[in-house]
């Protein structure tokens, strides 16, 4: 699944090209993906001036006049602006024309994806209660740490959960952890101060140097100019199990947690 560098470098991606432009219409060719489109979308967005592109969490947030456009490239989406003749495929579900000539196409083999409305002046149901960005100042070791006071669970699902923190996904956790020092199965509650301290620092870090460099390669991720991000080759921890350490040379272990493949060095992370 996209993570949160990965909808950032999108957002940065459409943003030149979407900004100032009028939706002439929806090309709708698979009105069903995770959820149908609902009929907002096609009754408000049509004829509306694009005014801004935010991204919140994992989510895109397509500003308009009477409200947003909600999307999310769910597992293997992913949005690209081609010029308006360009011939569609056979998972190249939507389609936004724009008056520039070219098209905002929407792709997704799954279709776990979805586009939603969100009117102005409301709070989509799937925005509400979720954590602060992880690149903003209110999120911080302080943060962790008190909400992580009496809990039990371990704190790569602690770190993962939205109400805590949006947008760290299970690549970013992981390398956060690794690089931290911090062993993933750990209960949260047990973490120090000083060692969430240096956990928020390091995940701002990662996601931070994760954006500028493109994001991680995913085999169905395409970015916007259909090139993919450079950050997978210089992972630390995820998806390099029996491979050896980077610093201390013991070999990288793999475990299961919340039905996630989790990677650690044991010798590392305590």
């Amino acid at each position: 699944m996209p993570e949160l560098p990965e909808v950032e470098t999108t957002r940065r991606g459409l943003e030149p090209h979407l900004v100032g432009r009028r939706v002439v219409a929806l090309d709708v060719r698979q009105p069903r993906l995770r959820w149908p489109l609902p009929r907002e979308l096609y009754d408000s967005l049509p004829g509306q001036r694009i005014d801004g592109i935010e991204r919140r969490a994992k989510y895109l947030l397509v500003h308009t006049e009477p409200g947003s456009a909600l999307l999310h490239l769910g597992m293997s989406g992913s949005l690209r602006v081609l010029p308006q003749d360009t011939p569609a495929g056979t998972h190249d579900h939507v389609d936004w024309r724009l008056d520039s000539g070219h098209v905002l196409r929407y792709t997704d083999p799954r279709r776990f994806g979805y586009q939603l409305w969100q009117p102005h002046g409301e709070t989509h149901e799937l925005l509400a209660g979720l954590g602060p960005e992880p690149l903003s100042d209110a999120f911080d070791g302080d943060l962790l740490w008190h909400l992580s006071r009496g809990r039990r669970a371990a704190v790569k699902l602690f770190l993962m959960d939205q109400a805590v923190v949006v947008g760290v996904g299970n690549i970013y956790a992981s390398e956060a952890l690794f690089a931290a020092g911090v062993h993933p199965k750990r209960a949260a509650g047990s973490v120090s101060r000083e060692r969430y301290a240096r956990l928020a620092r390091e995940v701002k870090r990662i996601l931070a140097y994760a954006i500028r460099r493109g994001g991680t390669t995913l085999r169905d991720f395409i970015s916007p100019d259909g090139l993919p991000g450079y950050f997978e080759q210089e992972l630390f921890a995820y998806g390099r199990e029996g491979e050896p350490c980077k610093v201390c040379g013991a070999p990288i272990r793999a475990i299961v947690l919340g039905q996630r493949s989790t990677f650690f060095c044991a010798r590392c992370q305590r």
